[in-house]
């Protein structure tokens, strides 16, 4: 069976906003607006849909996000999903999306990360359909770092279409932007210089397969569901084995190395051909660091394990889709990752 890729985007073409998990407050609506004008400054429409409360931590009641996420994965007059961003509690629209209409429907692009993985990534796994992580609509408005893509190129991609991407070397140190003082701020602050770097030991790593993975803190959450099931999806789609991808929100070390372990123990790993983990500003503790925390959990995998990736919720922010073909290179002088759509 082959991954399917939706049509690329057109001008023209309807793209779905929609809150699957945290909305958006009533400080932040600027920032929203801000990032809408730039989706129609290329030429789309936006729809925007009823689940976008943010004065709680969820849009709406489960059935009615649900039912909303379905309507636009089904409705073939919406050719994308952009959510404004993740949140916390995504887990309960699961056994409330109609996966069999999403699957016999004509796959739509779904853009997110975070809590947004909780979706997106059983949406790939149980549909085959390809999802794109590690961009959302509130970020839209900033500029891409040379070397980078966003999820604009993405969805405007034709299947079979290859890319490359080679990280900046440089991130931000910490904190976030004013969104409610500066809710128009176009440029990443990136203040700190930093390369991939391999964890599991030394020399080249060029690694192949297909794409899969997202947010630690939500995917371990998923395990030993009918949700998380990379093994089926790596037998119908990945005969040649997986490039699994892991990114820590904020949860300390301690935290993380549990639900890597529990990843590990359920089978997620099991047809990784290497493991990419994103940069994180996660807190260490005292007896383990984050880095660490993966080796001690991941170690045994006896793969490549390449961490400080641009995929997480450290800016700036490198597109991985879920379900592409993939090519990881990283030496002493070079880093890059090539995601082929086929």
């Amino acid at each position: 069976m082959s991954v399917r890729y939706p049509r690329p985007l057109r001008p023209g073409d309807r793209i779905g906003v929609t809150s699957p998990s945290s909305g958006v407050p009533e400080e932040l609506r600027e920032r929203l607006a801000v990032a809408v004008r730039d989706v129609e400054a290329r030429g789309y429409e936006v729809v925007t849909g009823r689940c976008m409360d943010g004065s709680g931590h969820v849009s709406a009641p489960a059935t009615e996000r649900a039912a909303e996420l379905t309507a636009m994965l089904t409705d073939p007059g919406i050719r994308a999903v952009v959510p404004p961003w993740g949140g916390e509690t995504a887990i309960d629209l699961l056994p409330l999306i109609d996966w069999r209409a999403v699957r016999a429907a004509e796959p739509t692009w779904v853009v997110g990360y975070s809590d947004m993985s909780t979706v997106m990534t059983p949406l790939t796994l149980l549909t085959g359909v390809a999802t794109a992580h590690g961009n959302n609509l509130m970020d839209t408005p900033y500029r891409v770092p040379e070397g980078l893509v966003s999820w604009f190129d993405i969805v405007a991609s034709p299947p079979g279409h290859r890319f490359t991407q080679m990280p900046p070397e440089r991130h931000r140190a910490s904190g976030w932007d004013d969104w409610a003082a500066h809710p128009d701020s176009r440029t990443f602050t990136l203040d700190v210089p930093g390369r991939w770097t391999r964890l599991d030991g030394s020399g080249d790593v060029d690694v192949e397969g297909r794409l899969i993975g997202g947010c630690v803190e939500m995917l371990c959450n998923l395990t030993g569901t009918p949700y998380l099931d990379t093994s089926a999806f790596a037998r119908a789609h990945a005969p040649e084995g997986l490039l699994v991808y892991v990114e820590a929100a904020g949860d300390d070390a301690l935290a993380i190395c549990r639900y890597l372990h529990g990843m590990r123990l359920a089978g997620f790993f099991d047809t990784a051909n290497a493991v990419l983990v994103g940069r994180t500003s996660a807190p260490d503790t005292a007896s383990l660091t984050q880095y660490e925390a993966v080796l001690d959990a991941l170690g045994p995998l006896n793969v490549p394990i390449v961490a400080d990736v641009e995929c997480g919720h450290v800016p700036p922010y490198l597109p991985l889709v879920n379900g592409a073909r993939c090519r990881v290179l990283h030496t002493a002088t070079r880093s890059e990752v090539t995601q082929t759509l086929d």
